[in-house]
């Protein structure tokens, strides 16, 4: 079944919950539809699955639609993906083409009764050329944009200009466009099987189907999709420098999402980086293993994210709500819930990245304190109902400018 407002209560207390219902009450029946590229995998995923729910029960109606698309779509759009953060691409005339068919072929997901369409990220932008009706548009980027190339950005802003508004992760994330930007930070959701309390049977059953020892040395763990941009590589080199003076294990776990085509090559090359390294387990988990994510998070002693771009970066707030030490590269949305010494420790480089890891294996009380302050920081900050009262604050504020 799913879940209620009701049902977060205990976790947020009853004044974020009675706020929801409050001002849900003025978008009663109010038609929402969000449209992405993959139903999936990848974080976009995780938080429609969870919003919607909470969504209809503050009295709202949305809906969710997905893209059907070719290999060749993604090909381009994972293109785009690694422009708009920074990496230098090479876009070609045809590439705009097939995105540009993309949108063609799916403009039958739009519905002109909806109160607003929400497009998630670039893949579905082009269907902005097909906007008619009075539908409020928002564009919802999930990515940090800040170091986008021209040649992406000047082929996707004028789609982005055809929205009523864009939303960003974070304020530094706004770009020089003419129409209102917002702000809004995304959110885990606490009763999901990737973040739910686990029994016993759970937690020894997943990990003896992922051939892990409960007990022994300390478990240093990454969850991530296999993306160069989440420097797998970079973490092994720094588990290396930690293996000269600690006994500890390394496991690298993660899935992938419809949407990208690079998973497997990148995959492939940090197996090849692993093999023969001793204490080095690389894990390739299906996109809905959440309930293996929940308890190699709870089996790990020391969690990391060592990306070198980070839209917002969710694996984070998950680990940090199960009251781990983290170490992060402070990169994108990541310093907003890992604050150094805080909730958790920063490093921008491999060595640095192993010191604080050693460190933190030398320092358990201190690294317990990081644990349950970042479980804090994340319950009042970025949950679910915190999360739905600043969507619901979002539409108001579109109604009142129209």
């Amino acid at each position: 079944m799913a879940v209620k407002l009701k049902d977060y209560e205990n976790i947020t207390g009853s004044k974020v919950i009675e706020e929801v219902r409050l001002l849900g009450e003025k978008l009663k029946g109010y038609a929402v539809l969000h449209i992405n590229s993959t139903a999936v995998g990848g974080g976009v995923v995780e938080i429609l699955k969870s919003l919607l729910p909470l969504m209809r029960d503050a009295g709202l109606e949305p809906k969710w639609s997905v893209m059907k698309y070719d290999h060749d779509f993604f090909k381009v759009t994972k293109m785009f993906h690694n422009g708009l953060h920074g990496q230098q691409v090479m876009i070609t005339s045809e590439m705009k083409e097939i995105y540009l068919a993309a949108a063609a072929q799916n403009r039958h997901l739009l519905e002109e009764s909806a109160d607003l369409v929400v497009i998630h990220d670039q893949q579905p932008l082009g269907l902005t050329a097909y906007r008619k009706g009075i539908s409020r548009w928002i564009w919802y980027c999930h990515i940090d944009p800040i170091y986008a190339v021209p040649e992406v950005w000047s082929f996707i802003s004028p789609k982005v200009c055809l929205c009523d508004l864009a939303v960003f992760h974070l304020a530094e994330y706004a770009r020089n466009l003419p129409l209102l930007q917002y702000f809004m930070p995304p959110a885990i959701d606490p009763l999901s099987d990737k973040n739910r309390e686990v029994n016993l049977v759970e937690y020894k059953t997943i990990l003896e189907k992922l051939d892990i020892d409960p007990g022994g040395p300390p478990v240093i763990l990454q969850v991530s999709r296999f993306d160069r941009l989440k420097d797998p590589a970079g973490v092994i080199q720094s588990f290396k420098l930690i293996r000269k003076n600690k006994d500890c294990r390394l496991i690298l776990a993660g899935g992938g999402a419809s949407d990208d085509p690079e998973g497997k090559a990148v995959l492939d090359e940090i197996r090849e980086l692993a093999d023969g390294q001793s204490g080095i387990r690389v894990i390739a988990l299906n996109p809905d293993a959440d309930l293996e994510i929940n308890v190699l998070q709870r089996r790990a002693d020391i969690i990391i994210q060592k990306s070198l771009r980070e839209g917002f970066g969710l694996t984070a707030a998950e680990a940090l709500w199960k009251s781990k030490p983290l170490v992060v590269t402070p990169t994108g949305g990541l310093v907003y819930q890992v604050l150094h010494g805080k909730t958790g420790l920063t490093a921008r480089t491999v060595e640095e990245t192993a010191k604080q890891i050693v460190y933190l294996l030398e320092q358990p009380g201190f690294s317990n304190r990081l644990g349950a302050a970042g479980k804090e920081h994340v319950r009042k900050n970025f949950i679910l109902p915190v999360y739905l009262l600043k969507w619901i604050n979002l539409l108001l504020l579109l109604n009142a400018r129209r």
